[in-house]
């Protein structure tokens, strides 16, 4: 598990610097915008589907672009997309293989091949959630997520004489390409608010994953990190300001010193 975080951090700090560059030939000046942040959005998420035996969490990364809008001082809307991220379930058992028609893999003897099978599936994850800021620099949001399923398979993994096998069933046309549901999170801002942002977050689907199974929802736990654009220019502009109304404070308790002298 440690190895995967310290893998996600080094993608996501390796990406920073593109990403960048690309939302800044789309976005142009409006990046510094007071009501507009946006940036690179990564992490981990551990998902399962309801209606089936198995329960094992499904594990994965995600990576896609993120935009806070400014409602007010402390509201904003928070928006944008995972463009990789996958959610689904491990282990699934004989009778969750029979009720999707799935292939049990044999070997040339005609036995069962010794491995494991689950559900994946890829989906863009759009989010449009109401987030608050409080003044100590944690948040919290919550509101609906669309998901577009755009790839899905039953995955085979065995081990054949020392050699790691990967064997996949796609089946997408047995599932529903729509996903929608709610979701809740919290997090904290690094750096006196003005930098990078970890959090946490819950989603739950109401839409059933597959065509005819009742109860078949996502859901998925997600640790993200949110790396912004542009927040360093921001941030010396904010101390600038600071220092400045600073000076001018000082500059007028002297003025009302000397004046008291006079």
């Amino acid at each position: 598990m440690k190895k995967i975080f310290v893998i996600t951090a080094l993608v996501l700090i390796s990406l920073a610097a593109q990403s960048q560059i690309l939302i800044t030939l789309l976005l142009g000046d409006k990046l510094n915008s007071d009501k507009i942040e946006s940036g690179l959005e990564g992490g981990l998420n551990w998902s399962k589907i309801s209606a089936f035996e198995a329960s094992k969490y499904h594990g994965d990364w995600n990576l896609g672009f993120y935009f806070n809008f400014q409602l007010h001082p402390s509201w904003y809307i928070n928006t944008g997309v995972l463009v990789k991220s996958t959610l689904g379930i491990n282990h699934l058992t004989d009778n969750d293989l029979a009720s999707l028609n799935a292939t049990v893999f044999k070997g040339e003897d005609g036995s069962r091949l010794e491995g494991k099978y689950s559900q994946q599936m890829n989906y863009f994850l759009i989010p449009a959630l109401a987030k608050y800021n409080f003044k100590n620099n944690f948040y919290t949001e919550i509101g609906p997520q669309l998901g577009l399923m755009y790839r899905s398979w039953i995955q085979f993994d065995s081990d054949l004489e020392g050699r790691d096998a990967i064997i996949k069933e796609y089946n997408r046309e047995k599932l529903n390409k729509i996903d929608a549901g709610l979701t809740l999170g919290v997090g904290y801002r690094l750096f006196k608010g003005t930098g990078w942002t970890i959090g946490a977050k819950y989603y739950y689907g109401f839409v059933n994953v597959y065509k005819g199974k009742a109860g078949s929802n996502n859901s998925s736990f997600f640790i993200k990190m949110n790396i912004p654009v542009g927040t360093g220019e921001k941030a010396k502009e904010k101390a600038g300001e600071k220092a400045e109304r600073k000076r001018a404070k000082n500059d007028a308790r002297q003025i009302k010193k000397e004046q008291n002298n006079l």
